[in-house]
């Protein structure tokens, strides 16, 4: 059986390359907020992400996937494992590395934070969410809790002596979050009574910190139906009274067993059987989903580079076993005494990894410009600057979880395919992480409502704004990757899908605004692809124009820009002819899928 070597997991150069050629990080760091950090400082902390990723998590990864968490004497115990990652993924600064020192941060740039995650994601996805989802949940508190509950709270979560949760989904609602049912009746003492059921609760219990907080969703009694009804409460496990931590009356109902991410646990969580789980209300009632919606925005980028960084690691894995796996000879060679040759050679083979890495490292080049909008949305020079940034940020968003997620499952299927048998087995990694990337397309909102998300109100939101916005933004690298010497029909190609994906949103616009809302919405997941496409091919453009800056200046990496510039070529050659077709069927009213009954079936 092949040996595949030490998988690096994502490419320290493409990273560096992004940071510093593409994205411009030193402009970053000039802002006020981010003024005590260097190179230097950005260096140490990927440094020890890095380290800490291949040494520690990647080792781990599959001993967790063969050994989920199980319920005991109804408390959840995971793999022994986490107990040596838990600390050591505090101890690195990851909760809260972007914030405030008053919120216990390094004021750390999201840009380098979100790099230094996707070595850890790709290391072990199921070790970093249990800290991706604490670092959300005392988000909220520090965004919109009280003084009182940030102290009881928010710290703790930050010092990573707690964790959190986002409790959000139930059994009867699933994504429909207008039909929640869990109810929080008031009390003389300040808090509520919290009774409901909560399911696919990601680490809502286990057995690395004494305390979890889940950030939950639920109904004031006499709240008004819908979505306007829904209030934020913080409702831990263990209550703190009288100095001391006490039961919550949260129970774990069931461990749901999960064909990926074994390493974290998904649970049904019951709460208020007993009558006496304490609830403690964050920000004002009946404006829950408001607040949610910024735990659920970081969580869907954090979902999006979790599809990139399980499509990076997977894409390293077939190309190291591609270069080491002799097979078959060379075309046109019938001497049977030749020495077979690595698959690499094999032109389909090659044509296989290019497509993962224009995949792969697009997405990672799309979660990376969405990490620097967000970093310019709260720290930019002034208020003009955050507001385009958060603008595009907003409307990027769907597209940054969505694409590395339906693309990556694509990226990793190639991998699986290059191994051949051995990628069919479990004793090889690439068909775990198949498993692991399909649910980046379901969990924080499926690609339909991501679609929906996208069209139904990113686009249209005042008056359509941001789509300029993002149209400017497009033509402006046309305009810069023209003066670094890109090819004049990579540059034309890119116009030529913003142009189409421009007339076609007018198109889809004017149906909405006659009041045609399901002819406007009937290809949504059409369009959704349609802009997805478009967007990686303005971001290889981009790629491609910065390498043609650089080359110039680092002649020892010029296989390295040559390999930017052949996946550039490949993405926009060959993925943007799509983007007509795909125009003209959202164009078209093509309704089978929409016309046909449930009894037809």
């Amino acid at each position: 059986m092949p040996s595949v070597s030490t998988n690096p997991l994502v490419s320290d150069r493409f990273v560096d390359f992004l940071l510093f050629e593409v994205l411009d990080l030193d402009a970053l760091l000039a802002l006020p907020d981010f003024s005590e950090h260097t190179r230097e400082t950005v260096g140490i902390y990927l440094g020890a992400a890095r380290r800490l990723a291949r040494e520690v998590l990647f080792p781990a990864y599959k001993p967790m996937d063969e050994a989920p968490p199980r319920l005991e004497d109804g408390r959840v115990r995971v793999h022994r494992a986490m107990h040596d990652i838990y600390p050591r993924l505090v101890e690195l600064g990851v909760l809260s590395a972007t914030r405030p020192p008053e919120a216990y941060g390094q004021t750390l740039p999201l840009t380098v934070a979100s790099f230094a995650t996707s070595y850890l994601m790709a290391a072990n996805l199921s070790a970093y969410a249990y800290l991706g989802l604490t670092t959300g949940a005392a988000r909220l508190l520090e965004s919109f809790g009280s003084d009182d509950l940030k102290q009881r709270f928010m710290g703790p979560l930050y010092r990573g002596e707690w964790t959190g949760t986002m409790a959000l989904t139930e059994p009867q609602a699933g994504s429909s979050l207008s039909d929640v049912e869990t109810r929080a009746t008031p009390t003389e003492n300040g808090h509520y009574l919290v009774k409901g059921s909560k399911i696919f609760i990601s680490a809502g219990d286990h057995d690395l910190t004494e305390n979890i907080v889940h950030l939950t969703l639920a109904r004031i009694d006499g709240a008004p139906p819908g979505i306007k009804g829904v209030s934020l409460f913080a409702v831990p496990r263990l209550r703190p009274e009288a100095g001391k931590l006490v039961p919550n009356d949260v129970e774990v109902a069931g461990v749901i067993h999960k064909i990926g991410w074994r390493g974290l646990p998904s649970l049904a969580l019951n709460f208020g059987e007993a009558g006496d789980c304490h609830g403690y209300l964050v920000g004002e009632p009946h404006r829950g989903i408001s607040y949610m919606f910024q735990m659920m925005n970081e969580a869907r980028l954090m979902v999006g580079m979790n599809g990139a960084a399980t499509a990076s690691v997977a894409f390293h894995e077939s190309l190291e076993y591609a270069k080491t796996r002799p097979q078959g000879r060379k075309l046109g060679d019938k001497d049977p005494r030749a020495p077979q040759i690595p698959i690499i050679e094999h032109a389909d083979v090659r044509r296989m990894l290019l497509r993962q890495k224009a995949i792969t490292w697009g997405s990672l080049a799309l979660l990376g410009l969405t990490a620097r909008l967000s970093d310019l949305a709260e720290h930019g020079i002034d208020e003009q600057a955050r507001g385009r940034a958060a603008m595009l940020l907003d409307l990027l968003t769907p597209i940054a979880k969505s694409f590395p997620a339906e693309r990556g499952f694509e990226s990793n299927t190639l991998a699986v395919q290059i191994l051949g048998g051995y990628g069919y087995t479990s004793e090889y990694l690439p068909e775990a992480w198949l498993r692991d990337q399909k649910l980046n397309s379901i969990h924080e909102g499926t690609t339909g409502i991501q679609a929906l998300d996208l069209l139904g109100r990113k686009v249209p939101t005042a008056g359509g704004a941001a789509f300029a916005a993002l149209l400017e933004e497009i033509a402006a690298t046309c305009d810069g990757a023209r003066d670094a010497g890109v090819s004049a029909d990579l540059v034309g190609r890119v116009e030529g899908a913003a142009m189409a994906m421009r007339q076609v949103t007018l198109h889809l616009g004017a149906l909405g605004a006659q009041g045609d809302v399901r002819g406007m919405l009937l290809h949504s997941a059409d369009y959704l692809d349609l802009a997805g496409t478009t967007v990686i091919g303005w971001t290889w453009l981009r790629l491609a124009a910065a390498a043609q800056r650089s080359r110039q200046d680092r002649p020892a990496d010029h296989d390295f820009y040559e390999g930017i510039a052949s996946a550039a070529q490949y993405w926009i050659r060959t993925e943007l002819a799509r983007v007509g077709y795909l125009a003209q069927l959202c164009r078209s009213g093509e309704d089978s899928y929409d016309r046909v009954r449930p009894e037809w079936f």
